[in-house]
Order: structure tokens, then sequence, then C-alpha cells
């Protein structure tokens, strides 16, 4: 637990609530013994050893970038201005800065930056982290290599190319001198800052850290409880604050008992939250809170209340009619996205024609941590501590909803206990800054797995149109393919019923397949609930389909799926951008630095089929292997999942592999821990799951109707294979997902012959 003391001062004192539990739980010997065998590298760095590093900090004499500091002690602290939710940016980040600088990395420490635009993106969404910040990142540590070196030649008054650096030490070798960073920083911080053009990159060859497995920065404490996350903030004379929302989005309050929730012990008072005004944007969904002395108390005294709602017009969705109007307008042209060719013409032409619908449904996060958040509203300003993927709209939205001017509101981020795209949205902080304002005492609202699950940012439902016209060899001629989801965008504009190019050029519209003839449309969807960010995002569905769809065309063709899709991808060949549509967004990087590389695919294709085994064993009769693949974030993956189909029906997955290129790799064993997290993630969408609304309230509420892979539903083993490749970095945290579930589906139809077309497989009784 993190016990604030002084606003914005330094004292933060680590409570060690879980440490405390981890000691009862195993007894202090077997404790000890399991961190003295852990391996010293791993313990060598921690978050939590000594005074807050965030004012060492600012203490420090070396400050030759927002990035990085060091003291007359030789510390260097690295800043880690995105948020760490088990993605590894805390240590993938800082270790691309200690290798330009040589740094030692047990004399690094880790400082989490609070929500400011100095640091340049914050929003922890995209896998963008190394792809956006690779170069910056390694020009910071460049930096104060280069002043360091320097401050060092002036002294010994030698040439700077006479010298050299070794582990946090600047080298004159022929005559024998070091100093350390320590003994250099003062005399480094009365240099000019060099101009980019001067800095000079260390080559490959010579990296340190990066392209090396580490372990995360934060590994000890997260071990002996001293980790901090949202839910482990707390300051005195705080009220705990319990939020019942609108079942259906967008009602109103009509009236308010709340006589029954006060007589509970411990409730100090409730307060209203206004319902946020159309577009929901970063807005609070508004309700009832109940606000009491600990979190037990505001939760019963939630219970008692008795609102009447005034229901939105959001009560008209019912999930079961939703889905037919999403599949009748899947069936109906839609707006055209691209065109390679001519397809009505080749469909004229005739050939085998093959026609499938793909549905999936609904998604919440459930990441392991609920949202929560702390906020103190004083004077006209906010402090507020929150798990937050966006610390910048955290805090606009904040001082939005106050009343307050931007700068004068400051957030700090936590660890986040998972996000996956949900705690991009502030909400949960923004209540607790709104109730802190009303109530005029520091608020910290919990939200409960119900909470989390009723009123999450979905993923959304989509439903998918696909239809392909084979030749003679069982090629496709013509391919036309259509997706219909509320998109994203009517989170922000409530007259958003299309999918802009960002959504549809996850998976969509860049199609990679060398089909003369290819088609993609895009239809209208009305949100009737909050659609978000999720991990891998359209992706999934997209995948979902088309994945499925080459297996079904192989089928057809009598084809090996694994050398169908070769076949699909033709002559390894990098895609023009003018194939492409002229608005396609390519997750944000220029085209000619990240193109579609189809020879990417097929290496990958070809790596995991070499270490699954493909094609080594008879399929059929209860086991099967799946075949998919996918370029997401930058990143190509390709999947074989396989499983086996017992003899009352349910599907038991055995193993999952999967080959990945992200072109140069910072920290292998954080992107296989990412890769393996996907695979276990994966396996819960397809084989569980499915949020569904009855007139327009969320049915699902906890893990007894929203399950997720436990282990006896997890992969038994899973394998990752990392392509080295000097290409820039592509994403890790979102790329392993999208290729599980077509893979898991089309193992399903090798085992058994029966074809999976919508998710979850429970409603095929698979799961």
């Amino acid at each position: 637990m993190i016990h604030i003391e002084n606003i914005s001062g330094a004292a933060q004192e680590f409570a060690g609530s879980r440490r405390g539990f981890l000691k009862g739980m195993f007894g202090a010997g077997a404790f000890v013994l399991s961190v003295r065998w852990m391996p010293e590298p791993l313990l060598a760095a921690s978050a939590s050893v000594g005074a807050n590093p965030a004012d060492a900090m600012g203490k420090a004499v070396l400050h030759p970038s927002v990035y990085l500091a060091i003291d007359t002690a030789g510390t260097a602290y690295v800043v880690a201005h995105r948020s760490e939710m088990g993605n590894g940016v805390r240590t993938s980040l800082p270790r691309i800065v200690a290798d330009e600088l040589d740094a030692d990395w047990a004399r690094v420490k880790v400082v989490q930056a609070p929500a400011d635009e100095k640091y340049g993106d914050q929003d922890t969404d995209g896998s963008h982290s190394v792809v956006s910040f690779f170069v910056p990142l390694r020009e910071a540590g460049a930096t104060a290599r280069l002043m360091l070196v320097r401050a060092a030649a002036q002294r010994w008054n030698v040439p700077e190319a006479e010298c050299s650096m070794e582990l946090h030490t600047v080298v004159h070798k022929k005559s024998g001198k070091k100093l350390g960073y320590g003994e250099l920083a003062a005399a480094a911080a009365k240099l000019e800052v060099p101009k980019k053009e001067e800095l000079k990159l260390k080559p490959r060859s010579e990296w340190r850290y990066i392209g090396k497995d580490s372990a995360s920065y934060d590994l000890k404490d997260l071990c002996t409880g001293k980790a901090t996350f949202g839910q482990d903030t707390h300051m005195d004379g705080l009220l705990y604050a319990s939020v019942l929302h609108p079942p259906v989005m967008g009602s109103t309050i009509k009236s308010v008992d709340d006589k029954a929730a006060l007589a509970v012990p411990g409730v100090k008072q409730t307060a209203t939250i206004d319902t946020f005004k159309p577009p929901v944007l970063f807005q609070a969904l508004g309700g009832v809170a109940v606000l009491a002395d600990n979190t037990w108390a505001a939760m019963q005294g939630r219970k008692k209340l008795k609102v009447d709602w005034e229901e939105s017009s959001h009560r008209v969705f019912n999930s079961a009619p939703y889905r037919k109007e999403l599949e009748e307008m899947a069936r109906k042209p839609g707006k055209l996205v691209r065109e390679v060719g001519n397809v009505e013409a080749a469909f004229a032409q005739g050939g085998k024609i093959v026609e499938a619908e793909y549905y999936a449904p609904l998604l919440a996060h459930a990441s392991m941590e609920p949202p929560a958040a702390l906020a103190v509203y004083r004077d006209g300003k906010v402090e507020a501590w929150a798990p937050t993927q966006s610390p910048v709209g955290a805090r606009d939205a904040i001082a939005a909803a106050v009343g307050a001017k931007k700068e004068d509101v400051t957030v700090h981020v936590t660890l986040l206990g998972g996000a996956f795209g949900r705690k991009s949205f502030p909400d949960y902080a923004v209540e607790a800054a709104v109730l802190s304002k009303k109530t005029g005492k520091p608020v910290k609202v919990v939200w409960s797995r119900e909470d989390d699950i009723k009123f999450d940012t979905y993923h959304s439902v989509s439903a998918m149109y696909m239809k392909a016209a084979l030749d003679a060899d069982g090629k496709p001629a013509a391919w036309l393919q259509r997706t219909v989801f509320p998109p994203i965008g009517s989170t922000f504009n409530v007259d958003a019923v299309y999918s802009d190019a960002g959504e549809l050029g996850l998976g969509f519209s860049d199609l990679p397949f060398a089909i003369p003839n290819h088609r993609s449309e895009n239809g209208p969807a009305t949100a009737h609930v909050r659609i978000g960010w999720f991990r891998s995002v359209a992706n999934i569905y997209h995948a979902f389909a088309i994945q499925s769809f080459a297996d079904e065309l192989a089928n057809a063709a009598g084809t090996d799926p694994l050398e169908y899709q070769l076949q699909l991808l033709g002559p390894d060949r990098i895609i023009p951008k003018s194939e492409l549509p002229k608005d396609y967004e390519n997750y944000g990087q220029p085209y000619e630095q990240y193109p579609i590389d189809t020879a990417r695919f097929r290496r990958v294709l070809q790596s995991v089929a070499e270490k699954s085994g493909w094609g080594r064993k008879k399929q059929g009769h209860g086991f099967g292997m799946g075949l998919a693949m996918h370029r997401s974030f930058l990143t190509y993956a390709a999947s074989v999942v396989q499983l086996h189909v017992d003899d009352a029906g349910k599907a038991h997955i055995q193993r999952v592999d999967t080959a990945l290129d992200a072109g140069t790799v910072v920290n292998p064993e954080m992107v296989r821990n990412q890769f393996e997290g996907a695979a276990v993630m994966g396996t819960s969408i397809a084989f569980f799951g499915e949020i569904t609304a009855t007139n327009g309230a969320i049915d699902q509420s906890n893990f007894n109707d929203y399950p997720v892979a436990r282990m006896n539903t997890a992969p038994r083993e899973i394998h990752v294979h990392i392509a080295e490749n000097d290409a820039p970095p592509g994403g890790i945290g979102e790329p392993g997902l999208p290729a599980i579930a077509p893979a898991i589906c089309n193992a399903v139809f090798a085992a058994t012959g029966k074809r999976i077309r919508e998710l979850p497989l429970s409603k095929a009784g698979l799961a």
C-alpha cells in the first residue's frame, strides 16, 4: 500500500499490506528462502529501495534530457513516461536509455512520470511505446554520454575522440585514467547540451542491453508485495466511494432514497454524479455514490440505495435482435473501403463460389485489478493517483469535470493490474475528483468486479460477410469482404456509425493476399454502450473472419491450409502503398519505414509450421491443428494450435506455437511474456468471451457468467519463436492475440469437421 502523506510532496511511505499477506501466507522461512534463491540479477534493481526516486531525480545535477538525470553519486534516473501494466515498459524503455548511456543497470533508478506533455505521447495503447520512442530514448542516452565524455576530456585536457566508455565510466586508455559518471556529473552539467546532429548512436554490435533478456525492473517489489497499484493508495482522512451507475447508458436520476444506505455503519454520506452529456468521451457515467470510512461499508451502503432512473433511448438494446441487424447489414453492399481489380466482373465469370458469415460478440476487459483512483480537490486544484493508461487524458478529463485549469491538475500514475485498453478511459478517476470537490475530502473510488464488467468500455461486436470465387486451381479469382460493427468513434461522436480509416486499417483494409480482384466494404452500426479500445482492437474479429475463411477456401480447394496461405500471399513483395486506401494509417507510422512485406508473413508461417510439427500428425478423430497469421501494430505473427476434442465434445488445447517478426526486439523476455499471455487471453476470447444486453442493461456481472480461461482450460504448452530481424521495432503487447481465435477454430474443424463461424465456442458446446 502506498500511504500519501503530503500533497505534491516527496514523502510516500510504503505500508506493505500485500507484503504482510505474503509473509502470513507462506511463512517467513519459506518466503525468505524463495527470495534468497532468486537469481541475483533479478533482485538488483528495485523500485522501492531508498527515498522516492522522483525527488532524488529533481536534485540531481545533470539533466541532459527530460528522460534522464545523473547525480554526483553516479545514480542514473531514467523516466518511464508510459504506464506499466505487465507490458514491461518500465523495464524496456529505461534499458534503451541505459544502453546508449553505457550505464550500469544496477545503478539505474526508474522514475514514473506524471501527466505532462513534455514527455511526448504518454498514452500507453496501440503497442507503440518502443516503436515511437526507440530513437528518442537512444538519443537521450547518447546525449548524456557525449556530455560526460566532453567533461572528462576537458578535465584530462585530451581530445574527446581519445575517450571511450566502460560500464558507468569514462576511460582514457592512453593514460589509464578513469572517471565515474558521478565524478563527472557536475562538470557535464555546465556544458551545452549537444545538438542532435552531433550525436553518434552505438552500432548494434555494441549494444549492452537492447536485444538481451531482462526481468522486470519491479520484480522484487512485485514478489514482496511492495509494488503499488491503484487499489493500494491511501491518505489520512479519505472517504471510500462506491458508485451506483445507471444500468442503461445515458440514463438519469429521477429520485434517490438513501435512508437505508446512510444507516449502514461506516457510511458518512451520499452524493450524486451528473450523467454525462453526449458524447460520453472520457466523462463519468453518472450515478449515486455512497461514501464511507471503508470500502466494505461503501459497497454495503450502495446495495441499500433505492434509485429510480429515467432510462435513455439505449433501453432498446437487446443482443439477439441487434445481432440480426448487423448480419443483415453485412449481407448488403456497404461503403467502399478498398478495391483492387474488378470484383463484380470477376464474380460474373463464374467459378466455385464460397460464402460465409462470421460473428464475434461484445467483450469486456476483465483486467485483474478493477478500476480505482484517489483524488483530492483543494483550492481549485486537484491531485490524483490512478492506474491509468492515459495520464494526460485523465488530467484533461478531471479538469473539465471540476472546472479547473489543466495546469492545476496533477495525475500520478501507479502500476496497473492489467488494463488491455480499459484504463485509457479515466472515468473512475473523474469520479474521485468530482466527489472530492463535493465532499471537501480526499476520495478513493473503488469499482467492484461487477462494476467493471457491467460498465466497461466494451470491445465491439462485429458481423462479417465473406465471399470468394475460386478458379480451376482453387485459388480466389475474386474476394469480397464486409465488416459491420459499432465503431470506437461512437464514444466520441454520437453520429458515428461507420468506422474510420484507423479501425478499418486494423486487419481489414490491409489484406495482404495476392488476389487480382478484391473488395472491402463497411456497413453502419449504432452503438448502445461505450465502445472502447481493447487489446488488438478490431484485429480480433477481422483476423477471426479472414483467417477462418482462408481455411475454408483451403478445404474447398482440397489444399493443405499452410500451402494455401502461402499461395494466397503470392510471390514475396512489398505491397505498394497505391494498392491500399488513400487514408490507410499504418498504425501511425510512415509506410516507407514500415511497409507490408509478404516475405515477413511467409517467414513466420514457415517458422511456426516447422516448430509446431505441422503435417507430421494425422488429423481428425478428435485431434486437430489449426493455423492462422496476421499483421498488427507493425508486427507479423502466425500461430498453430493443437487441440483434442474429447468424447463429451469439449475442446482441450494441448499446445500453442507462435512465431513472430517484430523487427528489432528490445527485451526478448518481455516479448515471450506478452505472446504467452496473448495465447491464454485468446483462449478466453475464443472459448468464453461474450457480453450481452437485455433492454439496454448488461447481463453479465462476474466470472460466474463472464468466465476466463483457468488452468484447466488454458493451453497446456505455449512456445514463442522470435525471428531475428534488424528492421525497426514493431509492437509487442497486442500482435500475439488476433491469430489465436481463428487458429483454435481451424483446429476444431481439423479435429471434428465442424466449422466454427461464431464466437465463443461455448455456444457450440465445445467449452
